[in-house]
């Protein structure tokens, strides 16, 4: 079944723009950056497949360029886009914590 078949508010796209993007789990946030899937597959099948077979988004996103590209539905376009994604990410972070005071309670360390 299409993801455009589905109940609207069982849809990715439009529970992160109701719910929040804390509202989807992993399968749903990895949907919406996959945006398309694979014949027979949704883009929500496409994405469990993917965490089943990498364990987890922190080992897919870990994966070598090589890994990545060989799992069924992903190739090096979405590679690139993801290593942009995680950059940005990572950029993002970095400028929120220098403007943040020095971690200096455990408050401000558990939120780092």
């Amino acid at each position: 079944m299409k993801i455009t078949d589905w109940p609207e508010q069982e849809r990715p796209r439009e529970k992160l723009l109701t719910a929040g993007a804390g509202s989807l789990n992993d399968s749903e946030l990895l949907a919406i950056f996959l945006r398309t899937g694979i014949s027979g597959y949704s883009a929500v099948d496409l994405a469990r497949n993917l965490l089943n077979e990498f364990g987890s988004l922190r080992k897919l996103f870990s994966a070598s360029e090589q890994e990545f590209c060989e799992a069924k539905g992903l190739g090096q376009a979405k590679y690139v886009q993801l290593q942009a994604c995680l950059e940005m990410s990572q950029r993002y972070m970095a400028e929120k914590l220098e403007k943040l005071d020095v971690c200096n309670s455990v408050e401000h360390t558990q939120k780092y």
